[in-house]
């Protein structure tokens, strides 16, 4: 059968996010022979300035989201294991399927809440590292040392990082609004305080690889919270402009009730 579902709207979120230590975001190995580096970073081809992906800033959201509400992890993804409904009973009240979705064929699934975009490094950053001594264009290598426990060989491994203090300008969360057959639009604006959870959920832990070693710490700041509604053509409405996720977390109820007010 059909479903009818209409877009009642979009919560735009945009903000800039600073690596507080050095950040390792993996790309491919391909360039492992530049300078002997064991784990490069993904970089932008055009530029060669390494950047975030939405992938990946959406992937580890989610991945705290669900060791927060101890969700089952249940569904390969290549070697590694996630959470995803495969109950029809249960989706329509699990917060974390439905922003950041499930498989498609599954019939009872309905469109996925969030969109992450990547997120670019800014001028000024990229401006000063390409003016500082670093070991790579735009980053560090860090030597690690593991030491054999039998023979207490040392085995020396360089990883390269983007280094602390770099920013990223403009990160944009889009979170739609759904009414109709199995979307309930309240709920959804309901599940905005998930959204902001997976965002602190995120500064008390780790972006990219190496997080318990000392990399990937990141900051989060220069918030601006937008709406698009009834007219998608006009101007987003400003909700609110904030310096730190603990400033949106404790304005988040008057922005959700300004988003239903607008929903009719």
């Amino acid at each position: 059968m059909a479903k009818a579902i209409q877009l009642k709207g979009r919560v735009l979120i945009h903000f800039d996010i600073t690596a507080e230590t050095g950040l390792h975001i993996g790309g491919t190995e391909s360039g492992i022979e530049i300078g002997g580096v064991d784990k490069t970073v993904i970089r932008d081809p055009l530029t060669q300035r390494p950047y975030i992906p939405g992938s990946s800033l959406r992937g580890k959201m989610r991945s705290l989201l669900e060791k927060y509400k101890g969700l089952k992890q249940n569904q390969r993804i290549g070697q590694g294991y996630i959470h995803s409904c495969d109950d029809p009973t249960a989706y329509p009240n699990c917060d974390v399927c439905n922003i950041f979705g499930v498989p498609g064929e599954r019939g009872f699934s309905t469109p996925t809440r969030l969109i992450v975009r990547d997120v670019f490094m800014s001028d000024e950053s990229a401006k000063q590292l390409e003016n500082a001594d670093t070991d790579l264009p735009f980053t560090e290598v860090k030597t690690e040392v593991s030491i054999d426990r039998v023979t207490s060989a040392a085995n020396l491994r360089q990883m390269e990082r983007v280094p602390a203090g770099t920013r990223f300008d403009n990160a944009e969360l889009v979170y739609s609004i759904y009414e109709g057959d199995g979307c309930d639009a309240r709920k959804d604006v309901a599940r905005l305080k998930v959204l902001v959870e997976g965002l602190q959920l995120l500064l008390d832990d780790y972006l990219g690889g190496l997080g318990s070693r000392g990399s990937g710490k990141i900051g989060i700041s220069n918030i601006k919270v937008e709406w698009r509604g009834k007219d998608y053509a006009a101007q987003a409405q400003v909700l609110g402009s904030f310096n730190t996720v603990a400033e949106f977390a404790q304005n988040l109820a008057e922005i959700q009730k300004t988003v239903l007010s607008q929903l009719n």
